[in-house]
């Protein structure tokens, strides 16, 4: 095995020719991931249960019994919980700690026969957008190993990009799936809000916080939606509409009515070869036969604010029940109960998850709720009604995934808020809900990778799907 294996297809396709074994495709995942440890991108690998699952899966292939991702290596990021396996959140603040149970979309990975490699670094309580706040440290995009790999699902682009396995599991709250995928040349996909079920994700904003997945290939992308999308009985959220078959509807080339968001293009902030690359795609659109119009947007400025302010808050009591006293670290100095709450949050948290927690408290106490919560709430919805209208007149939006293409390790960790406004682009679909996607666009001249967002209506994962699918199969794709 010599060259990256894109596509679960082709796995599949050499298993059943017997060139290639389910522990055999392990192996080669393990030596990527020792031979790419500098990357930093796994916390752990979980190499009993892997092996075990792998030597379980291929029996089942050799019998005919085998789930639709036998065949499949896949990492999940460190919030998401497996059953007997540590689970961190790449904080201090839950070192050693063991699940005891499995989340809902482990779950469903295990029951289709895909074999789970390890957890992924992240941003500490996926709070981030470089994966340099992780009490693991930061991990490097393997593009350029002085870059950041974007955040909070740093580990899990990185390995998918520096194929240490096939796929990866990611969440995205203000874009965590999405900007690390466009960093790293990669698939990221943020399902509708409610698609994927939530439990036993580690939450950090729960109006927010949604599955989604690192990939090389749309066709994996949708198989993996399949698997896990659909009604749960433990998460009171999710969505009890019915699942598509999204892998059999990738080739419907239906025409469609595209959106560019003018601000986003027109900003100051938008790298020029960037833009250049994006204007270069919607000519491409605009050959393939679909409509593509300029529209305008005047409330770019308050994404970012509402974002920030609604997140903190839920993050600010999600993150309450951390205190020392009921799991994870605890001072064991303390003389007294006040005193062990305050220093086992002061000593098990980061600077960024103190920063959000003192943030969300301040903004949901006594005299400041109604001028900062509850005006973000409005503001949101405010949002939502604007990009409902949009998108009831359009079929899909596009603007850029970030501003500039990864950017270099320690840049924007002295001031917060130019780390913040790095997300202007992607907390919109977050704030509504709606699906959105970063796919890549080949390289710039420094040879990092360049990605385009794209954005459709509640639960239209579908037409995303298959429009990413004929654009990047189509020849003229990018290089």
């Amino acid at each position: 095995m010599n060259k990256k294996y894109s596509c679960l297809t082709e796995i599949q396709g050499l298993i059943a020719q017997g060139k290639l074994s389910v522990p055999a495709l392990l192996s080669y995942y393990l030596e990527q991931i020792a031979q790419h440890k500098h990357l930093n991108a796994f916390n752990e690998v979980f190499f009993d249960s892997a092996n075990a699952q792998a030597l379980a899966v291929q029996k089942k292939i050799d019998a005919g019994t085998a789930g639709k991702l036998a065949g499949m290596v896949i990492g999940i990021k460190d919030n998401i919980c497996y059953k007997d396996h540590q689970v961190s959140a790449s904080s201090r603040m839950l070192e050693n700690f063991v699940s005891p149970y499995s989340a809902t979309v482990v779950e469903r990975l295990l029951r289709e026969d895909a074999v789970i490699i390890g957890r992924l670094n992240c941003d500490e309580f996926a709070m981030g957008g470089s994966n340099e706040s992780s009490f693991f440290g930061a991990v490097r995009n393997a593009a350029d190993e002085e870059r950041v790999p974007g955040g909070s699902s740093g580990g899990s682009s990185v390995a998918v990009q520096a194929d240490m396995c096939l796929c990866a599991l990611g969440t995205d709250t203000g874009g965590s799936v999405r900007q690390p995928a466009a960093f790293c040349g990669n698939i990221g996909l943020k399902p509708t809000y409610g698609r994927i079920s939530r439990y036993g994700v580690i939450a950090y904003a729960s109006s927010f916080d949604q599955v989604g997945t690192i990939t090389s290939s749309v066709y994996d992308a949708a198989l993996l939606l399949n698997v896990l999308a659909g009604a749960d009985a433990y998460d009171s959220t999710v969505s009890q509409l019915p699942v598509p078959d999204y892998a059999s509807l990738l080739n419907k080339n239906t025409k469609r009515k595209i959106a560019v968001l003018k601000e986003t293009l027109d900003s100051e902030a938008l790298d020029p070869e960037l833009k250049a690359s994006i204007s270069r795609a919607l000519e491409r659109f605009k050959a393939d036969g679909h409509s593509v119009e300029y529209v305008s947007f005047d409330l770019l400025d308050y994404l970012v604010p509402a974002y920030y302010v609604l997140t903190t808050a839920e993050a600010s009591s999600n993150l309450s029940r951390y205190d020392g006293v009921h799991y994870g670290y605890r001072n064991m100095e303390a003389g007294s109960l006040n005193t062990l709450y305050k220093r086992s949050r002061a000593e098990g948290f980061g600077e960024e998850v103190k920063r959000r927690i003192l943030l969300g408290t301040f903004v949901l106490s006594a005299g400041y709720y109604d001028a900062y919560y509850q005006k973000a709430q409005q503001v949101r919805q405010l949002i939502r009604e604007r990009m409902e209208k949009l998108l009831t007149d359009f079929d899909l939006l596009v603007l850029p995934v970030a501003p500039t293409p990864a950017f270099k390790l320690g840049e924007k960790t002295e001031d917060p808020l130019v780390m913040y406004m790095a997300d202007i682009f992607t907390v919109l679909a977050s704030l509504t809900g709606i699906p959105a996607m970063a796919l890549p666009l080949g390289n710039n001249r420094q040879n990092l990778p360049l990605s385009i967002q794209l954005m459709a209506g509640r639960f239209q994962e579908e037409s995303l799907l298959s429009f990413a699918h004929e654009y990047l199969s189509a020849p003229a794709g990018p290089n």
